[in-house]
């Protein structure tokens, strides 16, 4: 069996495995964040991404997404915007309020984050004198934390930027790159191009994490050993399992395969995630639990009843609704229609 890859270090900062949650808009609250921590295996969080321009005009419902506390360190806090004034002044805002890392989003395709020139809108043109170099030289400027960019292979496959970016980035003082495989154009279509991240890795000294296509213990063992990168970045294959870095983690360090957690077992995970995110949300628990929806249902139990089970989730108002659909399952009883 291949050596276990070992931690590493963004600016002084350990990285105890080298595991990392991706930042996910809507899921990685703080609730699902201590899940991964809890759990095993999960060397670095970070939250969803945050808009610099929301910070800038006082957005109560951003603020509410400052959700971090203490004891999650290390963690990152990731920033999106064009503006690199407004940019910095964020920075500033999430590094007072007690931001281990500040990161950059770079690889944001979706349409209201691309429009404003943001996210990976700014990979389009890459040289000397450009937006996504004067966005992190500004926040470099305004903070005494670290700073990090996350990146995809390019805007489209005519313009593979991800190379001379981290190499400009690098330069400017950047301490860590994730790099997902995939363009902006694919989104999460198509398969990401792991090369582009061994590329990457070749050309910066700084961490690479590398991040795309990455579901199983093997493919985490397999990017190690393509890429040589630093760090792999689990996404959506943690959505609903956030048990799986401990799964991949044991993997890499044994060569052996943990259990799969049992249909109990998720119900208490995901019934978990449901109260924490209620005890430390600053909005209402109306607000908080039709989010909930969303993520309570990607823990798939596959036993008998589900779909009814799925029913009640979505329709759920409260939490003591999501409570009174759980619950049977964790005490092994059988679910009934509501």
């Amino acid at each position: 069996m291949q050596a276990a890859p070992g931690p590493f270090s963004i600016g002084g900062i350990p990285v105890t495995t080298p595991l990392t949650l991706a930042p996910m808009a809507g899921q990685t609250n703080y609730a699902f964040r201590a899940l991964a921590r809890e759990l095993g295996g999960c060397g670095l969080v970070c939250t969803e991404l945050i808009s610099s321009q929301a910070i800038h005009y006082k957005s109560q419902k951003t603020y509410a997404m400052f959700d971090w506390v203490e004891d999650e360190s290390p963690f990152a806090v990731q920033l999106f915007g064009a503006d690199p004034d407004v940019m910095a002044e964020a920075a500033r805002v999430v590094a007072d309020a007690g931001a281990d890392i500040i990161d950059i989003n770079m690889g944001c395709w979706v349409p209201k984050v691309a429009k404003q020139g943001a996210g990976a809108a700014m990979l389009k043109e890459i040289g000397d004198v450009c937006t996504a170099t004067a966005v992190v030289e500004a926040v470099i400027r305004a903070v005494n934390v670290p700073v990090t960019v996350k990146v995809r292979a390019g805007w489209d496959a005519n313009n593979l930027t991800a190379v001379p970016f981290a190499k400009a980035a690098e330069q400017s003082g950047v301490q860590a790159i994730a790099v997902h495989g995939r363009t902006a154009e694919q989104g999460f279509t198509g398969k990401a191009n792991w090369d582009i991240i061994r590329q990457v890795k070749d050309a910066v000294k700084i961490p690479v994490i590398g991040n795309g296509d990455v579901d199983t213990p093997e493919d985490a063992a397999r990017m190690f050993a393509e890429t040589g990168c630093d760090g792999v970045m689990i996404g959506r294959a943690a959505l609903g399992a956030p048990w799986v870095f401990a799964q991949m983690w044991h993997y890499l360090t044994t060569g052996e395969h943990l259990p799969a957690p049992t249909a109990a077992e998720r119900a208490a995970i995901a019934l978990r995630h449901a109260r924490m995110t209620i005890e430390r949300g600053l909005m209402s628990e109306t607000v908080y639990v039709r989010e909930l929806r969303g993520q309570i249902t990607k823990y798939h139990l596959g036993i008998p009843g589900s779909a009814k089970l799925r029913d009640r989730l979505v329709r759920a108002e409260t939490l003591a609704q999501i409570e009174a659909a759980l619950l049977p399952v964790i005490a092994g009883e059988p679910i009934i229609a509501a």
